[in-house]
């Protein structure tokens, strides 16, 4: 029975970290954080406005780190949407690099 080694194969593989689409590992983490973090106000889908946020893909590192953690825009940047509604998220500074890499 050859069936049974093959399918424990397969599922270590689904399960063990092939990520979504090929991910980098960078990439993969940013998923992960945008999930958790990002989605209650912007679509799962970044290229696609959620119920209160813009889309975000493509964002620059640039604007993540001033607005993901200082809640501001950096210097001559027009936002999408003229709110201030989001909050600064500073506990997330060291997975901003990874986040960047994901909406890229």
């Amino acid at each position: 029975m050859r069936a049974a080694p093959l399918a424990v194969l397969a599922l270590a593989v689904a399960v063990g970290g092939c990520s979504e689409g090929g991910l980098s590992p960078s990439a993969e983490r940013g998923r992960q954080v945008y999930l958790a973090h990002c989605t209650a106000c912007h679509n799962t889908e970044p290229s696609q406005p959620g119920p209160v946020g813009p889309p975000v893909k493509g964002s620059s590192r640039e604007l993540l780190d001033a607005k993901v953690l200082h809640g501001t825009y950096p210097p001559g940047y027009t936002p999408k949407r003229p709110t201030k509604v989001m909050v600064p998220l500073p506990a997330l500074a060291p997975d901003v690099a990874a986040l960047a890499d994901y909406l890229r």
